[in-house]
């Protein structure tokens, strides 16, 4: 409930006009009319600025460097708040806290009337309070501004003043300003100062405000930027007496200087405390990891801080009290911290604001010296705020330290919090490092240690951490030196082979018929590595196999293949192969023909849902058999957060449990119209159900994946589609039309067509020509194919097909329709022709109503078979995506209906066969080609989707479905069911015209019991004189004349 809220805040907009801007607005005039007031508020900054030098050029930067973002800002706790915030919509569990941010910008210099102490400047002071990621980089450079909406308050100020240089506390860079801001008003209760916020007719666009004038604002900026001097620290408060409704308590403000500043390294006495002698000798530097050494060390190492957060590792080694082994390193726990009791169960830590300046020694030796900031945060803080948060606090450590070439170990010291001069808070030692080898046990880029440098007091146990590889990201960051992976668990994975592999004649079927992803034949032997390790990557959400009946929620199902055989990474970015390796093409490469059937793998699995916690992420090593298209995995389970019940476990390496086994089996690449082109992963547990580390057997089915190469398939699977709808509705056509002549021939017949029947296919017909859906094939067309996708859309044979099929659905309706209106008339004029004996004329009043019970009823059968199978699954949502991208709603009735109708139609000689019972003919009004050849077309679709792909929607993502194939009358069952039962009524129709109704009547009857009821001469035809002749002298001349001329029409 708590990440659903979080993600309503983010999507929330409020009724409000946002305007901002990055650079300052030419439209606004600065006149700086209160600089008297500034000197007067401002006097004891002015006494103690010192005058600017001519040669230093800090004056021309400060619109640059003394702006600061995402600082902390804090009020003292009094009678007076600034501003409100809108809690009632935050769940009572919600542990995070709303996050006071502050912002500064300089909006203008004004140094046509600079002095020799001080120089004129207006700027914008945002703070506010959040619990979303929509603070606002710089508002609008005019008015001041108050907004507020739920969980979230921001209040824009407006400032000028001056800014000075001071050489008091080692050298400062001061801002003193006053500035206007709309404040929100206060009640006089100060128990309840917010009383108007509660009010349910609140409009936040209309808040009762203040303007104010009277704001002092200062800020101290360090001169030169440091380890021990790197804060920019202010103070905000009300000139107002506190009488005044417009006074409020002090706002004090803490923030860092911005990355584009300079930054000195010269802390090299603090260092010394945690690096002298370096390397210093932890755990990491002896663990036998091939580490970087090369030259392009501060490059690797932006482009890893810049990707996103190291992840902590938990205790798992720590054999101490819980108190000492719960501790996040030198971080002060909170409560949360403290409630994942050791495992840091999603803490992560950003290395912020990195500075790295490298130099070049002697024999290639490089070094760089390093500065940064590492900032801890819990699971229930917004990632992207802290990302960019500036403020110091105790969860934070200021670092500054060394690297070299001859070890590779990057050495700094930690500082907690704010940092004074004699950096009394450095006691933390930071080695981190970036490792060039991998294995199963070791897939992180980056690893490193946060340590106490007094050995003497150990207040807490070395924390580690680690960024895990991502094979998509490794090409930016070794262009020089080259990653590599060993492989450790192939005997154990060919064991899992021979164990899940046994000969039997389906899998020589399977190896003869079916492919698999393989290495293809390419100009270069690593880029067929390379779309073979693209291929069996997956990203897709699964569900478990087989479907149990409650139907629990799908999993995201993540396995990034790391290394297949010699290639580590992708392709392109693998630089250390020679000139002739690239360009030898795969297939002349001895080693790597038909006898060497199987490829080392390696990969990593990560399962996202609570219910598969066991498998957050799983190191998997094995072997891949491109002939059966499956892995033989050996795979590491990350149980380190359970670090209590390691000590009991004696056959875990390095905090991995590595007795699992994990296969996963690949759909094939051909044939995937006959064959579920979805994979199956499994996952399994080698040790006993007493073991506390066991777990029972996992297997997940994916939904549909799509190979590179797939695309081609959608364009001309959908294209075979188009010919065989084509074929099926002209075949349809031939069969209307032969009806027609049928009847012109058959004149005496005609009456007895059922217009029910009639109606059902017009009906049908119509509905695609009004609603735009498919005609025939519609469940497989519309909800499997209709993708937004440029290269269908470009595709002129597609749209020819599509419009040819409308047009052969237009001609269908039309020669419908002129079934219905012969079967209309002649009905007339049998009418006119016996106007005394009405009850002659066939009518299809109780056909209709027969017609429709039966399908009323199936419909509630339908509705009672669908909530029966449906009553264990959640609730489903009334929205889905349709064909042309729109939302729409449906509710589940609905859906059922729409799905019926199609079943309506198949069924489309159910009201003839009725109407021959109830007419009691004796003629033969279907023409055999016309209802067996529509019987057909109307079977086709549901042949076609038995034969082909179980799988409804193949390709694209489950929020294009609504129908589910796998209950009701769309599923295998029903495409049996419902042929059967079309086939039936196509018989019946057939024996009602081959025999007469007597014939038929002594046929179903069994003894005394009779099908049939009696027979009646109520509808027995006239004497067999042609129709249109007696019509034309009947009494009724004229209107039969009339008539006759329609329908040579």
């Amino acid at each position: 409930m708590c990440e659903m809220f979080i993600m309503g805040l983010s999507n929330y907009v409020p009724e409000v006009e946002y305007e901002f801007r990055r650079e300052s607005n030419s439209d606004v005039e600065y006149k700086y009319e209160r600089m008297g007031e500034v000197k007067k508020y401002c006097k004891s900054v002015l006494q103690s600025a010192s005058e600017f030098k001519p040669e230093d050029n800090r004056i021309a930067d400060i619109k640059e460097e003394l702006n600061f973002g995402y600082g902390d800002w804090r009020q003292d706790v009094g009678d007076a708040p600034i501003m409100p915030f809108d809690d009632r919509e935050i769940p009572k569990n919600l542990s995070q806290a709303p996050s006071n941010i502050a912002s500064f910008w300089i909006a203008d210099v004004d140094h046509a009337h600079q002095t020799k102490k001080s120089v004129s400047i207006s700027g914008i002071l945002m703070i506010g309070k959040t619990l979303d990621t929509s603070f606002a980089e710089r508002p609008y450079e005019g008015s001041p501004r108050f907004q507020i909406w739920p969980s979230h308050t921001q209040l824009a100020m407006s400032f000028e003043g001056i800014y000075t240089e001071t050489k008091q506390n080692g050298g400062e860079r001061v801002v003193c300003m006053l500035g206007d801001a709309m404040l929100p008003s206060r009640e006089s209760d100060s128990n309840d100062p917010w009383e108007w916020l509660k009010g349910s007719d609140l409009n936040y666009n209309q808040v009762p405000l203040l303007q104010d004038d009277q704001i002092l604002l200062v800020l101290h900026y360090p001169l030169t930027h440091t380890l021990t001097n790197r804060v920019i620290r202010g103070e905000m408060k009300s000139l107002n007496p506190k009488s005044n409704a417009k006074y409020f308590d002090q706002v004090h403000i803490l923030a860092q200087m911005l990355k584009s500043t300079r930054y000195e390294f010269g802390s090299d006495k603090i260092v010394s405390k945690a690096c002298d002698p370096y390397p210093y000798q932890d755990s990491l530097i002896d663990a036998g990891i091939g580490i970087y050494k090369g030259n392009g060390f501060c490059a690797i190492l932006e482009q890893v801080t810049n990707s996103g957060a190291f992840t902590v590792v938990p205790n798992w080694k720590c054999n101490g009290t819980d108190d000492y082994c719960s501790k996040l390193g030198p971080f002060v726990s909170d409560k949360e911290i403290k409630a994942t009791d050791g495992s840091f169960k999603d803490i992560i830590l950003f290395m912020q604001d990195v500075r790295c300046k490298s130099t070049h020694g002697l024999r290639n030796a490089s070094s760089a010296r390093v500065a940064a900031v590492f900032r801890a945060a819990p699971a229930s803080e917004d990632q992207y705020r802290v990302r960019w948060r500036s403020g110091l606090s105790n969860m934070t450590l200021a670092a500054e330290g060394i690297w070299n070439s001859s070890s590779g170990q990057l050495c700094m010291v930690g500082c907690l919090g704010i940092v004074d001069s004699e950096g009394s808070t450095c006691n933390s030692r930071i080695c981190l490092y970036i490792p060039l080898s991998f294995s199963i046990k070791q897939r992180s880029i980056v690893v490193g240690i946060i340590s106490s440098i007094d050995k003497s007091n150990k207040v807490y146990f070395p924390l580690s951490f680690e960024r895990l590889a991502r094979p998509t990201e490794l090409w930016d960051y070794f262009r020089s030196s080259h990653p590599y992976y060993s492989y450790s668990k192939l005997r154990q994975a060919g064991a899992i082979l021979e164990k899940n592999e046994p000969f039997s004649f389906g899998t020589l079927v399977k190896k003869s018929l079916l492919q698999f992803p393989k290495l293809e034949n390419r100009d270069s032997f690593f880029s067929s590595l390379s779309f073979l390790a693209e291929d069996l990557t997956l990203q897709i959400s699964a569900v478990p196999d087989p479907l149990p009946n409650s139907h629990p929620p799908r999993v995201f199902v993540q396995m990034d293949i790391l290394s297949v055989g010699p290639l580590f990474g992708r392709y392109w970015y693998s630089r250390n192969l020679t000139t002739s390796e690239e360009e030898t093409p795969y297939n002349t490469k001895a080693e790597y023909t038909e006898k060497q059937l199987l490829l080392n793998v390696s990969a990593q699995l990560t399962i996202s849902e609570k219910d598969y916690s066991n498998f957050s992420v799983v190191f998997l090593e094995g072997l891949y058999d491109p002939r059966f298209g499956r892995m033989y995995l050996v795979g590491c389970r990350d149980v380190r957060a359970s670090w209590n019940i390691l000590f009991q476990s004696m056959d875990l390496e390095s905090g991995l449990d590595c007795l699992t086994e994990v296969i996963v089996s690949y759909p094939p690449t051909t044939a995937r119209w006959l064959v579920n082109p979805t994979a199956i992963i499994s996952i399994a547990s080698r040790r006993t159900e007493d073991d506390p580390l066991y777990f029972g057997t996992v297997k997940l089915q994916t939904l549909p994946i799509m190979y590179r190469k797939q695309r081609e398939d959608i364009l001309s699977r959908r294209g075979v589609e188009g010919i065989l709808r084509i074929l099926t509705l002209s075949l349809a056509i031939a069969c209307i039309s032969s009806q027609l002549y049928y009847l012109n021939q058959n004149p005496d017949s005609t009456p007895f067509t059922s217009l029910v029947m009639l109606g059902v296919q017009a009906l049908g017909y119509s509905i695609p020509l009004i609603t735009g859906a498919e005609a025939l094939f519609k469940r497989e067309a519309s909800d499997s194919y209709e993708m937004q996708s440029y290269d269908l859309e470009k595709s002129q044979w597609l749209n020819m097909i599509d419009y040819t099929v409308k047009l052969l659905v237009l001609v269908m309706f039309l020669l419908t329709l002129r079934l219905c209106q012969k079967v209309w008339k002649s009905r007339i004029r049998l009418l006119s022709r016996t106007p005394l004996e009405p009850h002659r004329v066939p009518s299809d009043k109780w056909v209709f109503v027969a017609t429709l019970t039966i399908h009323v009823i199936g419909y509630i059968v339908v509705l009672i078979i669908h909530t029966a199978k449906t009553s264990q699954r959640p609730l489903q949502t009334d929205k889905f995506i349709d064909s042309r991208g729109q939302s729409r709603t449906l509710r589940e009735w609905e859906i059922e209906l729409e799905e019926y109708i199609g079943l309506v139609q198949d069924f489309f000689l159910l009201p003839q066969v009725i109407g021959n019972v109830i007419w009691q003919i004796n003629s033969k009004p279907l023409r055999k080609l016309y209802f067996l050849g529509i019987t057909v077309v109307r079977l086709l679709p549901h042949l076609y989707d038995y034969i082909r792909s179980p799988v409804p929607n193949p390709y694209f993502a489950e929020e294009y479905e609504f129908v589910n194939p796998t209950s009701d009358f769309y599923s295998s069952f029903g495409d049996v069911a419902i042929p059967l039962t079309a086939v039936f009524l196509a018989v019946a129709v057939y024996c009602q015209q081959r025999w007469s109704y007597e014939q038929l009547s002594r046929i179903l009857t069994f003894r005394q019991y009779r099908l049939l009821p009696a027979g009646s001469r109520v509808y027995e035809r006239l004497p067999s004189k042609s129709m249109e002749t007696e019509l034309a002298s009947d009494v009724n001349g004229n209107t039969s004349h009339k008539l006759d001329s329609d329908d040579e029409e």
